[in-house]
């Protein structure tokens, strides 16, 4: 199976660059997985779609403002850092630009030197491991003189960082949204448990990687880059007394997807606990727990639109791919969404 079998042809202009006021009232395409039927909806019509005794699962993860603008100690120069994972209590691997001005011993100072790091090794693609020093707490600091580490394809200025945030975010960790979570509100939530479904929370902090094109043709050639998850008792009993039940299983996004095909067992039976996840799906793949999914528009060519293909069939996918480009769906981060049943 080859990259280019993914692609699509997505006009510029329907690539959102800002949230809608209302979260819930976003377009949303309903896919019958089966039949290939689709329909067009508000993404609060998601109530009619849902059944009593279903479980809905989101990924609770919570976006750090990662984007940290300093200068070099020594020289004053610009330098922009990323940060992609803790390693340590005050080490973070991060991604800098630009890359050739922070070799290792380059000092960094941020927010007239509330905040300083020191360039300690390059690893892996170039990114580089810094350790900090601050007084305080990191998470505070970090919230005064970071920014939101938006997608490179919106270029807009993020109004209100909220809304790059799920309404029940609360673990910190992540470099980028769960974005098929944004379209929910408090009120929409309530609505939906009100009807007797179920709300089981995961974690999986969403790495930059996700947006990382697939630079080869074989698709089963991609190496897929690795995201810490967890799975707690209580919610691994929730969804496993769902399917006991006959309720059906229901992601909401890609990433809760990946944290339940990841700590299932080959029986389905979902297991508590965390840990490194790099699954990579693609058509071929056989789901062991996820019953319907909802999710945003996703790339051309990219690891999340070979994940939906795998579970809708890639015709399928590609059709009502077409279809949103058709009807004029806004695509992406702050975009429409879909519902697979």
């Amino acid at each position: 199976m080859k990259t280019s079998d993914f692609y699509y042809d997505l006009p510029q202009e329907l690539i959102a660059q800002d949230p809608l006021e209302d979260r819930s009232s976003s377009r949303l395409l309903v896919l019958d997985r089966k039949t290939g039927e689709m329909e067009h909806r508000v993404f609060r019509d998601i109530t009619e779609y849902l059944r009593p005794g279903d479980c809905l699962v989101v990924n609770n993860t919570k976006v750090i403002p990662a984007r940290l603008l300093g200068v070099k100690e020594d020289t004053g120069a610009g330098i922009e850092i990323l940060l992609l994972k803790r390693k340590a209590d005050n080490v973070w691997e991060t991604l800098v630009k630009p890359g050739k001005k922070a070799r290792p011993g380059a000092r960094i100072v941020f927010g007239d030197g509330i905040l300083k790091g020191e360039v300690l090794e390059v690893v892996d693609e170039g990114n580089r491991l810094i350790r900090f020093e601050y007084e305080g707490i990191f998470e505070e600091i970090l919230d005064r003189l970071g920014q939101m580490p938006l997608p490179p394809y919106i270029t807009h200025q993020l109004k209100d960082k909220n809304r790059y945030q799920t309404v029940y975010a609360e673990h910190d960790g992540s470099a980028a949204a769960p974005t098929a979570g944004l379209h929910f509100t408090p009120e929409l939530l309530e609505e939906i448990q009100a009807k007797g479904v179920r709300l089981a929370h995961v974690t999986l902090h969403v790495g930059l990687g996700t947006f990382r094109p697939v630079k080869v043709e074989d698709v089963s050639q991609h190496h897929m880059h690795s995201e810490y998850y967890v799975v707690e008792e209580e919610q691994a009993r929730l969804i496993n007394d769902t399917r006991a039940a006959g309720g059906r299983v229901i992601c909401v996004g890609t990433t809760s997807c990946r944290t339940l095909e990841s700590a299932a067992d080959e029986d389905g039976i979902l297991r508590a606990g965390s840990g490194w996840t790099d699954i990579f799906i693609y058509p071929g793949y056989r789901f062991k727990i996820m019953d319907a999914l909802i999710t945003n528009f996703h790339l051309p060519e990219s690891t999340l639109l070979m994940l939906v293909s795998a579970f809708a069939d890639k015709e399928k996918i590609m059709k009502a791919y077409e279809e949103a480009v058709r009807q004029r769906y806004r695509f992406f981060s702050f975009g429409d969404a879909m519902f697979i049943k």
